[in-house]
């Protein structure tokens, strides 16, 4: 059994990851059933729903491609701030000099707000961001379907919910699509378009193309639990909360993933990003949950604590303020090897090697079940989606090329051994199984 190195990567090893990743960026723009002479939508007019964060990043996606953008907001106050984030992220630009003055007045002249759901009649195009809840987008669709003109393209911003549920409240399913961008979104270069079951042709053809404008790449997905990108996001985060249970301490777990290659581990990123992101949906879940299977439910916990992560100056780590910097924190710890104790676990020492292995191939694990059910067009796809939206180590290629890399049959062959230890996550996907079968590898499936 050959040791396959996660942490060096070689010069030449580089290069290939490189050529691959420049080969992902063009193919994820070819969709097989869509030809290259499909006619395009007019998108000159744009309406944003949602003047959060989200909402002000697209909107400055569009001016800077020179659109014409609506900013909607139900409440004055809300617009207001998403009006002035706009201004203070283009001024910030400003200093930094990645902009010029004339460039700055340009985009901002592009951008006009108003709190009428009505004024957006005239919009080519209209892009729902506001907060993930079904049947508050569902509600926003029916509206849109009321006020806009027709043969206007419905795209919602979601990161997971099921596109033909919010197209079903419209009498034009066929003009609906997801249009899942990453925050913040002026700056994020990776777009996930969503087909719906009646999405139209020149729909997705059209928004791939404002992807490609913008200086994005798109990605196209079909519709499942977060796509293509949170799907596998899923089986890195639960896996590296199952090893911390099981023994590694956070800084452990973020010290292998940085020596594999991210700018930063998964629970620094937790703390970043603030640790009640999501927190109602997952209470939620915690009720109705299957009960065949291990759950994990610290980050839960820490909240209750209040350790939310910097903007509390504690979560998985402690920060001195004013600065991100995270520190070990022994009562953090401490109070995780009890939860070890209070749910019968024995901790134990785990390597780096483990570490890794059980971030990646779960991911590995569920790409292959994407490809398996049509949810992405090919392993590349999934791996540019990782190399742009979610830090993947660029010198390691994406998840379904490092598998090839490590070696299908080696790689299976771990899945079966962790499914025969941990149980129902790590259920071997049948393309894996049927690739190492065969003797082929993911990248036979290449179109």
């Amino acid at each position: 059994m050959h040791h396959f190195d996660f942490f060096n990567v070689s010069d030449d090893a580089l290069a290939r990851a490189k050529a691959h990743a420049k080969m992902a960026a063009e193919k994820a723009a070819h969709v097989p059933d869509i030809p290259l002479t499909t006619p395009l939508r007019p998108v000159q007019q744009v309406a944003v729903i949602g003047a959060g964060t989200m909402g002000s990043g697209i909107a400055m996606s569009l001016a800077n491609m020179g659109v014409n953008v609506l900013l909607v907001d139900a409440d004055a106050p809300s617009l207001q701030r998403g009006l002035q984030r706009v201004k203070d992220n283009y001024a910030t630009s400003l200093k930094r000099g990645k902009l010029t003055q004339s460039d700055m007045d340009k985009c901002l002249g592009l951008i006009q707000g108003t709190v009428q759901m009505t004024n957006i009649q005239n919009a080519d195009m209209v892009i729902e961001a506001v907060y993930e809840d079904m049947g508050l987008k569902q509600s926003i669709f029916r509206q849109l379907d009321e006020v806009c003109k027709p043969g206007a393209i419905l795209a919602t911003n979601t990161s997971g919910l099921d596109v033909d549920q919010i197209a079903a409240v419209t009498q034009r399913p066929q003009d609906v699509v997801g249009a899942h961008f990453f925050s913040p979104a002026h700056v994020m270069r990776l777009l996930e378009v969503v087909r719906g079951a009646a999405t139209s042709n020149d729909v997705i053809a059209t928004l791939m193309d404002l992807g490609r404008r913008m200086g994005k790449i798109s990605v196209l997905a079909k519709i499942y639990p977060g796509f293509i990108g949170n799907a596998l996001f899923r089986n890195y985060t639960r896996e590296a909360h199952f090893l911390v249970e099981d023994g590694a301490l956070p800084h452990e777990v973020d010290a292998a993933l940085t020596r594999f290659g991210y700018a930063m581990g998964i629970f620094v990123v937790h703390d970043m990003g603030g640790n009640d992101v999501g927190l109602q949906t997952r209470k939620a879940q915690m009720a109705t949950r299957p009960n065949d299977r291990r759950w994990n439910d610290l980050i839960v916990k820490l909240c209750d604590m209040g350790r939310l992560g910097q903007k509390s100056g504690k979560g998985w780590y402690r920060y001195e303020a004013g600065d991100r910097t995270p520190h070990r924190d022994p009562e953090l710890e401490k109070f995780i090897v009890e939860e070890s104790a209070r749910i019968g676990l024995t901790r134990r020492i785990i390597s780096e090697t483990e570490i890794i292995k059980r971030c990646l191939y779960g991911m590995i694990n569920e790409g292959a079940k994407l490809l398996e059910q049509g949810i992405a067009l090919r392993p590349s796809d999934i791996d540019i989606t990782y190399l742009t939206g979610y830090g993947f180590p660029a010198r390691q290629g994406g998840p379904m090329y490092i598998a090839d890399k490590i070696g299908l049959p080696q790689v299976l062959a771990d899945i079966e051994k962790f499914y025969s230890e941990y149980g129902v996550w790590w259920q071997p996907a049948s393309l894996l199984q049927k690739l190492v079968k065969n003797g082929q590898s993911f990248a036979d499936l290449q179109h």
